[in-house]
């Protein structure tokens, strides 16, 4: 994963643009580039190096007169090198080379023959495109500055002071001057009449072992994310199947606010039925209020759930990074998917609760994706999320809604992913985590971590300013005194309403109390489920 920079104009500042790059050098801490074409347009890029660590440095040049910039990585690289460029010269052997080659070859129509993660930049002579992938697991913002220049980054904190107008690029497009945004990535299951699949158990658990399989790629060492849900115990188990002949350690981590949080008692039981190396980290709330200014820098949102839940995940991809992992698997996803949040058990019909998963799904780099990017690479740490792959997706998207509603299984949320990996024969978890009810990260790290923070955000913010906050805040006006606390320290540092407007806030539907926490959902019991039988 990296950063990437690119400026498309006339009389450019290099060593300006130079310097805007750098202020993503948390994304690539390993090394740094920069070209300048023929035409005198910019592309930087920032490097955290994870596959080709000697000769995958970028700006990258294609066969003759394009290049490009890469942030992401590419799972089937490999496939396309041996079939589709099979007749290519290759100056690297990394993933990313083959974006700018399937580019000469096909043109415009190439960028649904990827599988992987990406936003990425090519210029070829006055021409250029720009992607980002299907759901936006990987950030890119775009603007334009007050000469007319086109700007694309990684992160909005590159852009944001020189473009007179910005915005987030939207998932699953390309963008030429020619052509405009055009959806490359439009699957059937964009609409919820095409879910008609009844739930195959067996094809659902192999196509989320696939998914992580690719997952693994990497030159360096690998951990996962272990919260104790189910969506993190699954990707860890998987993991450690598929490495276990390896070689490899597989280093799993967790945190919490004490030992007596419910994600890491969870996670202890995992990580010692599956025999992983694993790291507990603690983190006061004291000490997550000290760096909310900071985390709302690196996470460019005032969303009040991504700020609850990156906290802990900024600690603990700090903590990663220390010990030398670069890489770290993660659960997002799962619960856009399959309907796994609490207030789904609400939805008033099988139609409704398809359409809210499709919804969720369509928007998720505003929230947990743009969560899990940005509160690990503030560390040089790339998360990866074997259940955003599109295969995973066609697969559990188009099966029929009846079959993914809690209220189906008395009450319990995503029965069929865990059944589909309830193999008593050979066990991925152990049966009490298999069937722990949903807990949002937030949540599971203590309890005392959102209730202290609310209560700290509250003496910040006086009931003269809420009344005035439409005025102070024309542009999602924030509702609580938290949501008023978190949008003040996002307006110290993007002040800008096209700062403003790139933010989608978290809201749950169908349930009376609209705090984003899952405790807030009338459905929410003490730990611990039961399986039924269907």
């Amino acid at each position: 994963m990296c950063g990437i920079l690119a400026v498309i104009g006339k009389d450019l500042d290099k060593k300006k643009i130079a310097d805007l790059s750098k202020r993503m050098s948390h994304r690539g801490p390993d090394e740094s580039g920069l070209k300048i074409t023929e035409k005198g347009y910019v592309l930087a890029h920032e490097r955290l190096s994870i596959v080709d660590l000697t000769t995958g440095i970028q700006p990258i040049q294609g066969t003759e007169s394009a290049w490009m910039v890469h942030n992401g990585e590419i799972y089937n690289h490999m496939s396309l090198r041996n079939n589709e460029l099979k007749d290519h010269t290759f100056r690297t052997t990394g993933d990313s080379e083959v974006i700018v080659h399937m580019y000469e070859k096909f043109g415009l129509e190439f960028v649904d023959k990827l599988d992987g993660v990406f936003s990425f930049v090519i210029i070829d002579g006055d021409d250029f495109m720009v992607a980002r992938d299907p759901i936006g697991v990987k950030p890119l913002y775009y603007g334009k500055d007050e000469a007319g220049a086109m700007w694309f980054a990684s992160e909005m904190k590159s852009l944001a002071d020189n473009c007179t107008e910005f915005h987030a690029f939207p998932p699953g497009h390309y963008y030429t001057p020619e052509t405009g945004f055009v959806r490359y990535y439009s699957p059937e299951w964009f609409e919820s009449e095409v879910a008609t699949q009844p739930a195959d158990l067996k094809k659902l658990r192999e196509s989320l072992i696939e998914a992580t399989r690719k997952r693994l790629m990497a030159d360096v060492p690998l951990g996962v994310l272990l919260s104790g849900g189910l969506d993190s115990s699954l990707t860890s188990s998987i993991a450690a199947r598929l490495m276990k002949d390896s070689g490899q350690t597989l280093h799993s981590f967790s945190i919490g606010l004490d030992e007596a949080a419910p994600d890491l008692i969870a996670a202890r039981k995992v990580a010692d039925f599956l025999g992983t190396e694993h790291h507990e980290i603690h983190f006061t709330v004291e000490e997550g209020i000290s760096i909310l200014k900071k985390l709302v820098w690196h996470l460019e949102t005032y969303d009040v759930t991504s700020i609850r839940a990156s906290t802990p995940m900024y600690f603990l991809s700090k903590a990663i990074a220390e010990k030398g992992i670069k890489v770290v698997l993660s659960g997002e996803g799962s619960d856009e998917i399959l309907g796994g949040y609490l207030y789904f058990k609400n939805a008033p019909s099988a139609e409704e609760f398809q359409k809210e998963t499709i919804r969720r799904v369509q928007r998720l780099a505003t929230a947990d994706c743009l969560r899990a990017d940005k509160s690990t690479m503030a560390h040089g740490l790339e998360a990866r999320v074997p259940f955003l792959d599109k295969a995973f997706l066609k697969t559990a998207m188009e099966i029929v809604p009846e079959e993914k509603m809690p209220v189906t299984y008395d009450g319990i949320e995503k029965y069929i992913l865990r059944k589909a990996f309830d193999t008593p024969e050979e066990p991925f978890l152990p049966e009490e985590v298999l069937w722990r009810q949903k807990e949002q990260f937030s949540d599971g790290v203590g309890y005392n971590w959102i209730d202290q923070l609310i209560d700290h955000a509250s003496e910040q913010v006086t009931d003269v300013q809420m009344e005035t906050a439409a005025t102070r805040f024309p542009v999602n006006t924030p509702t609580s005194k938290e949501a008023y606390f978190y949008r003040e320290i996002f307006q110290q540092h993007f002040p800008q309403d096209s700062a403003a407007k790139t933010v989608k806030r978290w809201i749950p539907k169908w349930q009376k109390d609209l705090d984003p926490s899952g405790r807030a959902n009338e459905t929410h019991v003490a730990p611990g489920m039961k399986k039924v039988a269907v």
